[in-house]
């Protein structure tokens, strides 16, 4: 019995296109690819999903023979795991908004702080309400559905297929309309606790001249608003949680 080893080029050829889709799309979707996740673990988890995808897809690639079409399939390959991961990074943007709404309406948008989920400097509540979705994505078992949008992507987007520009930009354009519409909703309480509120110390201006609002209106605007928050934080999470469910579906094909 002799043993070859030709199959070996083809193997690790397919394994590196594997990766450049689903390392791409690790590194940018919600839950596994965020900023606050340490590159070399995020590495290790995209290494591990391509070992659990290869003997599954390995049959669906025809590895070109000459250098240049390897290149273009693997720029291919990177492109779909780009356009999908961005698509699902921007999932995220919703509660960005919402954050920023929030804390402009009880007087804290001055009070910023480092977003370990964006990476970057942000308004307080967005920076909470981003380890909160991260938190809730790992509790709730989304990061399943992920994990199943990496796998799916193979049935939307087959090896060799270069997603379309114009498919990929309306994808991107409706999920970023999307995110801020339902960042304006979940903080929808806040912005009319704002209008009544600020109506009320404008009348209560109008009627007592005398009196220092501004000293009031600070921090009666907090005490109430955290106390709003408090209240209204399970059905904003729970109101997010189902946008973000609906919008990973989209890759599933299952």
């Amino acid at each position: 019995m002799t043993v070859t080893l030709d199959l070996l080029p083809q193997i690790a050829a397919a394994f590196v296109l594997i990766f450049a889709r689903v390392g791409t799309m690790v590194m940018l979707m919600p839950g596994l690819g965020e900023a606050g996740v340490p590159a070399r673990l995020r590495l290790a988890i995209a290494v591990m999903l391509c070992l659990m995808f290869l003997p599954l897809l390995s049959g669906s690639f025809k590895v070109p023979s000459d250098i240049a079409a390897l290149i273009a399939a693997l720029l291919q390959e990177l492109a779909v795991g780009f356009v999908i991961g961005v698509t699902g990074r921007m999932l995220m943007g919703g509660l960005q908004t919402a954050g920023t709404l929030i804390a402009n309406q009880l007087g804290l948008g001055f009070v910023t702080t480092i977003d370990p989920t964006q990476g970057q400097q942000g308004a307080i509540f967005s920076g909470f309400l981003g380890l909160l979705a991260v938190t809730l994505i790992f509790e709730t078992d989304l990061h399943h559905l992920v994990i199943a949008a990496l796998y799916d992507s193979y049935d939307l987007f087959h090896p060799g297929q270069f997603p379309s520009t114009s498919d990929a930009a309306d994808l991107i354009l409706k999920t970023v309309s999307g995110a801020f519409r339902i960042g304006v909703q979940i903080s929808a309480p806040f912005l009319v606790f704002g209008l009544v509120f600020n109506a009320g110390l404008a009348v209560l201006s109008r009627m007592m001249p005398q009196m220092q609002v501004f000293f009031i209106a600070m921090p009666a605007t907090i005490m109430l608003g955290l106390i709003l928050f408090a209240m209204v934080l399970v059905g904003m999470m729970t109101t997010w949680l189902d946008y973000l469910e609906l919008g990973l579906k989209t890759f599933v094909t299952r």
